[in-house]
C-alpha cells in the first residue's frame, strides 16, 4: 500500500495579512489536491497574542512539520517564523524544503539557501517540481 505524502504549507503570517497568508496556501491545494495530504497551519484559529496562545501555536506547527514529509515554503519576504520551520525541517529533521521566492540567488539570506532543499521562482513551479518527484 503506498502512503499518501504529508506536505507542511510554511510561510509568513505574522505581520503578514490574512489574505496573502491564505491566497497561496488556497491554490496549492487545489493543486496538489488529491495526491497529498496539506497540513495549512491557517486552519488554526488563534486570535490573542497570549503566551499560552503562543506557546500553542508553535507546537501545534512543529506537530505538524514533524508529521510532514516535505515542506513547501512560501519565501517572498524574511520571516522568524518561516525561518525556524524550514532549520528545524530541514537540519534537525532531515526533510525536503522545497521553496519558491522572487528573490535572486543573490538576495537570498544564506540560511535560507543552506537549509533548502531546492529554491524556485515561483509556486507553479515548486508545485511542478514536488508532482514530478514526489
Amino acid at each position: 500500500m503506498v502512503q499518501t505524502k504529508k506536505i507542511y504549507l510554511c510561510g509568513p503570517i505574522m505581520d503578514t495579512a490574512q489574505f496573502e497568508s491564505r491566497e497561496w496556501r488556497t491554490l496549492a491545494k487545489e493543486k496538489l489536491a488529491g495526491r497529498f495530504i496539506l497540513l495549512d497551519p491557517m486552519r488554526r484559529n488563534f486570535r490573542d497574542n497570549e503566551v499560552d496562545s503562543a506557546n500553542e501555536i508553535v507546537e501545534f506547527d512543529l506537530q505538524d512539520i514533524r508529521e510532514a514529509d516535505l515542506l513547501l515554503v512560501n519565501y517572498h519576504k524574511a520571516s522568524i517564523g518561516t525561518s525556524m520551520e524550514v532549520f528545524y525541517a530541514s537540519h534537525v529533521l532531515g526533510k525536503f524544503v522545497i521553496c519558491f521566492s522572487p528573490f535572486p540567488f543573490k538576495d537570498c539570506s544564506p540560511w535560507m539557501i543552506r537549509y533548502s532543499t531546492r529554491i524556485l521562482p515561483n509556486l507553479d513551479t515548486a508545485i511542478h517540481y514536488i508532482n514530478e518527484h514526489f
